[in-house]
């Protein structure tokens, strides 16, 4: 690798950061399988790598371009994006307070509320439509983390990173943002004043529902960044050398992936937001939606392929609507190539707050008129 960093970043990107093996020329990175490495005969590391469960180069060039595509100081992978948020929240001390968005994914929030009914930490859930709620919530000398989504997952609500910074760092607390959805592409968390950027790797950063993965990227190098590494090396939550090599393969495209599904969400957004059978859109891309001016604002290449629509009906109306959808595949998840539906009410269970008329659209790269006719027939069809 050489410095490249008056390139744009999806020039970097698409080229893994100029990645050209040392040994053989190669541009695609090795494979690294082994789960241990020899020593010399003083007993010191040939390679600088001791253990699987420690270090593998296979992370390296992904950590790097990670890194580099979120302006982090580093970047560390994960065997899941739930493994990269326990590790994070192992950070978090007894006795400590968190503040997190009252709707969000809801997996995270699952973890919040166990670890605070187990280890005595303090959780307060704020209303993501409203920073003032979330300046109420932070306690001074106590919160240590605050963390925050945006666009909020499923009802796309836009949260100021740069104002959620302020209230936290006044606080003491540090600002953790779950980017998955939004992606490095559209929006730069550090830059806005987060410390540390959460990713579901699984979803637009592979973008092929193919690997499960998580990242951290940390604006810098300090003790709890420290304590994080330790932590994916005590607990294993490591991402496999294979799952690495396919996430960064994946990544090449994230730019050209990212920006086709953004214009396809964008015009379905548009093509329904007055429907008949639908009470509402969501989508920070309209204008009518109440923070379409901040996504402006922090959402500089797009915004995103993720919207949900609010049917004119109850559960079993939109449960029928998902059913009746052709080319939409009937699946969990976000960010890849395929368009998926979901009724999301029925896969968060009893601790959501999602409406339960949401449907969940995650838009992939198809034919946009073939999408917009597939949701078309759906909404005609009820029944």
């Amino acid at each position: 690798m050489h410095d490249d960093s008056n390139v744009s970043p999806e020039s970097r990107l698409a080229q893994a950061c100029h990645y050209i093996d040392e040994v053989t020329g190669g541009i695609s990175p090795p494979i690294q399988l082994s789960t241990t490495y020899a020593r010399a005969p003083d007993y010191s590391y040939i390679g600088n790598y001791s253990y699987g469960r420690a270090d593998n180069p296979s992370w390296e060039v992904l950590e790097k371009v990670c890194a580099d595509l979120d302006g982090g100081a580093d970047a560390k992978c994960f065997a899941s994006g739930m493994a990269a948020v326990c590790a994070f929240f192992e950070t978090v001390n007894t006795g400590e307070h968190v503040v997190a968005p009252r709707i969000m994914y809801h997996g995270s929030q699952d973890w919040l509320r166990r670890i605070s009914a187990r280890r005595a930490i303090g959780l307060s859930l704020f209303d993501a439509c409203d920073l003032e709620d979330l300046a109420r919530q932070v306690r001074p000398g106590e919160t240590s983390v605050v963390w925050i989504e945006t666009p909020v997952n499923p009802t796309w609500d836009v949260i100021d990173i740069t104002r959620a910074a302020k209230i936290a760092h006044d606080a003491g607390a540090i600002l953790a943002v779950d980017a998955t959805v939004s992606s490095p592409v559209t929006t730069q968390a550090l830059a806005h004043g987060a410390d540390i950027v959460f990713h579901s790797a699984t979803k637009y950063l592979n973008g092929h529902s193919d690997v499960v993965a998580g990242m951290l990227v940390t604006a810098r190098e300090d003790d709890r960044w420290e304590e994080i590494k330790l932590v994916r090396t005590l607990t294993g939550g490591i991402l496999g050398p294979f799952e690495a090599w396919l996430l960064l393969r994946g990544m090449r495209t994230l730019f050209l992936r990212f920006e086709q599904a953004s214009r396809s969400a964008l015009q379905l957004a548009q093509h329904f937001e007055n429907h008949p059978r639908l009470r509402r859109v969501l989508y920070p891309g309209l204008e009518s939606h109440p923070g379409h001016d901040v996504a402006c604002r922090q959402m500089t290449r797009g915004f995103g392929g993720m919207l949900s629509l609010l049917v004119d009906g109850d559960a079993e109306v939109a449960k029928r609507i998902a059913g009746n959808t052709r080319l939409f595949v009937r699946a969990t998840s976000l960010g890849g190539v395929e368009s998926l539906i979901e009724h999301r009410a029925s896969v968060e269970g009893p601790h959501s707050a999602v409406p339960e008329n949401l449907l969940r659209l995650s838009v992939g790269i198809e034919n946009c008129q073939d999408l917009i006719e597939d949701l078309e027939q759906s909404l005609q069809n009820p029944e």
